[in-house]
């Protein structure tokens, strides 16, 4: 409606120019421009009926009265102007609809101008609820605590531990709905060595962020220093059930780790308190005394608890308790078992030859001659006396001639095949295409076989293969 048309209008005549200066004027526009249903509010105001009379060409007064306004009958103005000043009773709105013409009788009756309107004020804002109000100053309080926790964190890098729980205080007192207030100040309380007042402060950070539904990765972090601070209380098994519940929350690295070390450290201590070397020493001889009788089961039972009480780390015959016992597997045939004793006590003491006898018994009841042999050769190099071990190489290289010359049952071939495919080197020589080239050689061309075997690999891997009862020569 106001647009720049109309205010060009209004601009060019010498009537309404003024009124673009007032600022009332102006805010009445802008009200109408923007919501022209309010129009009505200000039809009584005379500058608009002259504006609108200018800027649309609508006669919005009374015949005299726009001629007035245009200059044309400055005489009767003026004593219209009079008779309105005599009848002061007439408030009535001028007529919205265009006037008409008025008669020469007329004349006298005009009825007076309306008072200009007075301009209303701007309506003031409507009063903030209740709830408004508590949300900004919510806010505020807000803003205050992380600035205040900002300060407790410079103060915890400098190490000013004192300055930054108060800091850290003043947060939460200014807004208690950030658990990592709490969570800060028992680091803080961590460092100090202050630790109940950690666990303290963790227990309530749990507590709080459950009640706030807090992120699980924050109640996590609360248990997991909780956790710490127990760990430095010796108090283990309550620091182990913590741990669990903070990777329960959230299942993060650095808490997987405190739950390892912690248990590690635990058994350490469990162990450490159940070391007895007079009683480790006892059970040995009870150990003993059952191998004498044959009574094997038994004899493992003593001589595992021989070593609970008196492990290698403290004990400088633990060696010998796993060879007795690695003897005793053999006697029952758990071979694998006493495997890995007789590899203990040779790793405890390699010079021990009595080791090396277990073992490779072991591998030749396992029917792995050539690993036997040369676990033979190895206890030899140190011991190269010794009897058992020379009658054990000699029995392998016995067991081995028998394979080789065809002396073996078609059962213990089998057997022997079976347990050599299993060995990660006879499967790698057999994967390999030119052992398997050499091999279809040995088959379909002996001449051509001949001239492989003279290849000093060719020559040591065909070997392994006969020895293992893979092929068989003649």
């Amino acid at each position: 409606m106001f647009g720049p048309e109309f205010m060009a209008k209004l601009h060019m005549n010498p009537q309404t120019r003024p009124l673009l200066s007032q600022p009332d004027f102006m805010a009445m526009l802008h009200d109408m421009g923007s919501n022209p249903a309010n129009m009505s509010k200000y039809l009584a105001d005379p500058r608009l009926q002259q504006a609108l009379s200018v800027g649309l060409g609508i006669n919005m007064m009374s015949g005299d009265k726009f001629k007035q306004e245009q200059g044309m009958n400055g005489a009767a103005a003026a004593s219209s102007a009079a008779e309105a000043e005599e009848d002061d009773s007439d408030d009535e709105m001028p007529d919205l609809e265009p006037a008409e013409p008025l008669g020469p009788t007329d004349a006298a009756n005009k009825p007076a101008p309306a008072k200009p309107a007075v301009p209303q004020k701007p309506a003031e804002p409507e009063p903030e609820s209740e709830e408004q109000l508590e949300r900004k100053a919510k806010l505020q309080r807000k803003e205050e605590a992380l600035k205040a926790k900002e300060l407790g964190n410079a103060a915890y890098k400098a190490k000013n531990f004192d300055e930054a729980i108060s800091h850290y205080d003043k947060a939460y007192e200014l807004f208690d709905e950030d658990i990592s207030f709490l969570t800060n100040r028992a680091a803080v309380q961590y460092e100090k060595g202050s630790y109940p007042e950690c666990i303290a402060d963790c227990d309530k950070a749990v507590e709080r962020g459950r009640e706030l539904r807090a992120d699980y990765k924050m109640v996590a972090k609360a248990l997991t220093r909780k956790g710490n601070a127990l760990v430095k209380m010796d108090q283990l098994s309550d620091a182990i059930a913590t741990y669990h519940k903070a990777l329960t929350e959230n299942r993060n690295a650095d808490t997987l780790k405190r739950l390892q070390d912690t248990e590690r450290l635990q058994k350490e201590q469990t162990e450490a308190a159940y070391i007895n070397l007079d009683v480790s020493n006892e059970e040995k001889e009870k150990g003993n005394q059952a191998f004498k009788e044959q009574k094997y089961p038994e004899a493992v039972k003593h001589y595992t608890e021989a070593l609970a009480r008196g492990p290698p780390k403290v004990n400088p015959e633990a060696h010998k308790l796993y060879s007795n016992r690695a003897a005793c597997y053999t006697k029952l045939g758990a071979w694998d078992a006493g495997l890995k004793d007789a590899d203990e006590c040779i790793t405890l003491k390699p010079d021990f030859a009595k080791g090396y006898v277990r073992k490779g018994h072991l591998q030749f009841f396992m029917k792995e001659h050539d690993e036997a042999m040369k676990t033979y050769e190895q206890g030899l190099s140190h011991d190269k006396d010794n009897s058992e071990l020379r009658e054990g190489l000699m029995r392998c290289q016995q067991a081995i001639n028998k394979f080789m010359s065809g002396d073996a049952t078609e059962e213990e071939l089998a057997q022997r095949r079976t347990r050599a495919m299993a060995d990660p080197e006879i499967q790698n020589i057999m994967t390999d295409p030119v052992m398997r080239q050499v091999l279809q050689d040995l088959q379909e061309n002996p001449r051509t076989a001949q001239k492989h075997m003279q290849e000093p690999q060719i020559r040591m891997k065909l070997d392994k293969l006969i020895k293992s009862g893979i092929v068989r020569m003649g």
